[in-house]
């Protein structure tokens, strides 16, 4: 018994560790897509630039030969010539463009696929990680169940000790009657004057200890998970809070949470500390749930679903550990985390320091010191050089 409920105090929860997958492989398709893009942006330039540079050519050649013919007095056919240069480089400018367009396109798409893969595979892992949980929810209350039954059972046969709470009211009795017997006299001898010690019920106000407001466990209503399109959180959050408040559901929808984390980031070579999402696309919505309460929540615009147990169509809530997990975060851990713009073997160059402007590739990464090794090239032999974060920025 002591080692199950060891395990139910764990903090790692099956749906909890797929919301953090989900976020992870949201986040991962995010920066392959952004590096997709940027790869295209690169190639499109250069073809564009080539383009540039040929129609130049042409249009350098048109003209040569157009003074050609003008030294031997043929204008007209100098002017032709010119003519048909331009109409050339043009033509080749055009083609550039186009090229260059397509590649754009092409990269568009891809970065779009690779955010719906993700997204999808997100809540598919996220809807397995559901099911595991209510699997080892209702493992957890069979056994309960079981344990329980059987100190019942011992109870019955006399291997327990009644408990003395419940001991016989005729033992209880006589005692009742020689604490009246004795306590008649009492009245008689009682002095008046005693009620003046009254003040002390003024320590009321400890009364006053209510759960605060941002207290997920206070108030009526369960932790429900709601899928929505990734980036569309905050406005999908706020067309729920809008429609609740139409559709005066206030005393069932109580409360619509986007979990949130502070990250330190570097981006050119600066430092800054910014909030970022804990699990793109998902928000948390603690309510009470019934026909009515689940219509104004699916239906709202950006909402593709609630997360539930296999597939099965009733949302499962979320349990007491993973509200502690996801929502309760403890000061001495509320610490930016640090998020990089660059890994190993990426090419950078120094903004700071003895070899400012120089370019290097990155060897190591030392993210608890905030420092990196960059290999430089000085005097045609690669150098270790030691930097800080934020001495480098991405080329």
């Amino acid at each position: 018994m002591t080692e199950d409920t060891d395990q139910t105090t764990d903090d790692a929860t099956p749906l909890a560790d797929a919301l953090e997958t989900s976020a992870e492989l949201n986040e991962l398709a995010d920066e392959a897509a952004e590096a997709t893009l940027i790869e295209a942006a690169d190639e499109a330039a250069a073809v564009q630039l080539a383009a540039d540079v040929t129609a130049e050519g042409i249009l350098e050649e048109a003209a040569a030969e157009a003074q050609s013919l003008i030294d031997v007095g043929a204008e007209d056919a100098a002017e032709t010539v010119f003519a048909q240069g331009v109409v050339d480089a043009v033509a080749v400018e055009e083609v550039g463009e186009a090229v260059a367009e397509e590649i754009m396109t092409e990269a568009a798409i891809e970065a779009t696929v690779m955010e719906v893969t993700a997204d999808e595979l997100g809540q598919e892992i996220v809807e397995v990680g559901a099911a595991e949980e209510a699997e080892v929810a209702a493992e957890d209350e069979a056994s309960a169940d079981e344990a329980y039954l059987e100190m019942e059972a011992m109870q019955g046969d006399g291997e327990l000790p009644v408990d003395m709470g419940h001991a016989p009211a005729a033992d209880a009795a006589p005692a009742e009657e020689v604490a009246a017997e004795v306590a008649v006299p009492e009245p008689e001898q009682a002095p008046e004057p005693e009620p003046e010690p009254e003040p002390e019920p003024e320590p009321e106000p400890e009364q006053e200890q209510a759960p605060p407001a941002d207290d997920p466990f206070g108030g009526p209503g369960d932790w429900y998970v709601v899928h929505t399109y990734a980036g569309y959180e905050n406005k999908v959050k706020t067309n729920l809070e809008s429609r609740i408040h139409t559709m005066q559901m206030e005393d069932k929808i109580f409360r619509v949470h986007i979990p949130m984390e502070d990250v330190m980031e570097i981006k050119g070579g600066k430092k800054q500390v910014v909030q970022k999402k804990v699990f793109p696309g998902y928000l948390l919505v603690k309510m009470e749930y019934d026909n009515d309460s689940w219509y104004v929540v699916r239906n709202t615009p950006g909402v593709t679903g609630f997360v539930s147990a296999g597939t099965g169509t009733k949302p499962t809530p979320l349990s007491k550990r993973e509200v502690e997990k996801i929502l309760i975060v403890k000061k001495e851990e509320a610490k930016p985390a640090v998020r990089l713009g660059f890994e190993e073997g990426d090419v950078v160059r120094i903004t700071s320091g003895p070899f400012a402007d120089f370019n290097g590739t990155i060897s190591e990464i030392n993210a608890d010191q905030g420092k990196l090794k960059v290999l430089v090239n000085i005097f045609d032999r690669e150098t270790p050089v030691e930097l800080g974060f934020d001495q480098v920025s991405k080329v």
